[in-house]
């Protein structure tokens, strides 16, 4: 989650805020941990990050500073969340693809349990719906992979050769995506359009053609996140409950052809 901590650190100012930066793993020890020694250093307000968007247990509400959880949400309503808008992400990806003149779209995700795969499928759902279609075939779920995305792919146009759009969970199911297409003799946007999930650059500007991507807006997050901290520490009432932060779609060479 670098883009969310290099966001914050923008906000909290070079040189005018000490950022200490602890790395828990996963591990709720681990995290106690460093929790006991962040406020031993009597710091000012805790940033927590998640590495990915299902709800995590609070801290609590007993601590001494303010704590923004960012990215995982925390599962105390009386917290005060930030994390992207997952669901948004799947309508808006569905409404690019409509703009381009596709109706016969198909979904590729990674792992079901994830809270992000779930939101971003009921986004698309929902765009759908309002357009008064539904995707073709089920959504194919199973892990964040090229290997699965190259898989998943095969066997949808395989089931389905009229699908003319393929909306991924992320950037590299939808770059195992694209060399299916091109391995079929499937033209990209031309015969099929294709759209990713977190433009991650290094996969989505170095795939053939670049990859449309929708990009969570991290860095935003993460300044969001310090702001939020800053105003609890003025005693400003930044609220609880989840706030979701808006993302955006990065249109390029996979959905729209390149002239």
């Amino acid at each position: 989650m670098l883009p969310i901590l290099m966001g914050a650190e923008d906000a909290f100012g070079a040189g005018q805020v000490n950022v200490f930066l602890c790395d828990a793993r996963g591990d709720a020890i681990r995290e106690q941990h460093h929790l006991k020694a962040l406020l031993s250093r009597r710091v000012d307000g805790i940033i927590v990050v998640g590495r990915q968007t299902d709800p995590r247990p609070s801290l609590g509400q007993e601590l001494p500073v303010p704590v923004v959880y960012a990215y995982a949400p925390s599962d105390d309503p009386r917290d005060l969340s930030l994390t992207p808008d997952n669901e948004a992400g799947g309508r808006m990806a569905i409404e690019h693809l409509l703009a381009c003149g596709r109706t016969r779209i198909a979904h590729i995700s990674g792992d079901p349990a994830y809270a992000a795969a779930q939101d971003r499928l009921a986004g698309a759902r929902a765009a759908l719906a309002d357009a008064g279609l539904e995707l073709v075939g089920d959504p194919m779920f199973s892990e964040w992979s090229e290997h699965w995305g190259r898989d998943a792919a095969a066997l949808l146009l395989d089931r389905h050769p009229e699908i003319d759009g393929i909306f991924c969970g992320s950037d590299q199911l939808a770059r195992g995506v694209l060399d299916t297409a091109r391995d079929l003799g499937r033209r990209v946007p031309d015969d099929l359009a294709v759209v990713g999930y977190d433009n991650w650059e290094v996969l989505s500007t170095g795939s053939r053609p670049e990859l449309t991507s929708v990009d969570a807006n991290l860095q935003q997050l993460g300044r969001l996140a310090a702001q939020r901290v800053f105003d609890a520490i003025d005693g400003i009432d930044t609220g609880n409950g989840v706030s979701h932060v808006p993302v955006r779609l990065v249109i390029r060479g996979s959905t729209i052809a390149r002239r």
